[in-house]
């Protein structure tokens, strides 16, 4: 999980629109507010320029980011503590790069690539194995974990990797990664569940690049 920097919320439709310095204060503002639109940020300078200069639907599409989910229309189904992770891949082989985010917030948590010569399958494997050793090293074990992948949930819980991906001196570093994952997936346990997103119902995984 990301360290607990300061963050600023700023909320465009909710009970009292404006900019809020915590969680808290925003969850005020939103918790039972049909429609509510909000997003965190992390500085008080960006919260301000959103707020003033732009709208909700604008500030989600910036950089690739993906929309904050409705806590209130979910909120019975989804978890709340918990993160989720994603891939994309421009080719099949192509460009991969790979993410995790907040679930509820859509703070980007961790980003790796572009690497060339990479698969979405692999990329969300990755993603998967990067997230829990992440959240091993720091103890958190508590922390719910989102993917849409069906091949990466196997993966990780057959414990064994099922790609066609040929090695070239393209993706060199790619294979490399995937064996490091690899690795780590047979020499380690975690306490962390693995759940599958449901996208017909909720949408596009927070983590996804936006890109489709």
């Amino acid at each position: 999980m990301a360290k607990n920097k300061k963050k600023y919320y700023v909320v465009w439709e909710g009970v009292n629109p404006g900019i809020y310095e915590s969680w808290t204060d925003c969850q005020l503002q939103i918790k039972g507010y049909q429609g509510a639109k909000y997003k965190s940020f992390k500085t008080l300078a960006e919260a301000k320029e959103a707020f003033e200069g732009s709208s909700w639907e604008e500030s989600i599409t910036r950089k690739g980011e993906s929309p904050v989910i409705n806590l209130d229309e979910f909120k019975d189904e989804i978890e709340q503590n918990s993160i989720c992770v994603d891939a994309a891949c421009s080719g099949n082989p192509g460009k991969m790069e790979y993410r995790g985010v907040d679930t509820w917030t859509g703070e980007e948590l961790f980003r790796q690539g572009p690497y060339f010569g990479g698969t979405n399958n692999v990329g969300e494997f990755l993603a998967l194995i990067h997230a829990l050793a992440t959240l091993k090293k720091t103890g958190r074990g508590d922390i719910i974990i989102y993917t849409d992948s069906r091949t990466g949930m196997a993966w990780l819980r057959n414990k064994k990797v099922k790609t066609t991906l040929k090695k070239t001196k393209e993706n060199v570093l790619v294979h490399a990664m995937l064996d490091r994952a690899t690795k780590w997936m047979l020499e380690n346990t975690y306490e962390n569940k693995i759940l599958k997103w449901d996208t017909d119902r909720w949408g596009e995984i927070p983590a996804d690049f936006g890109r489709k």
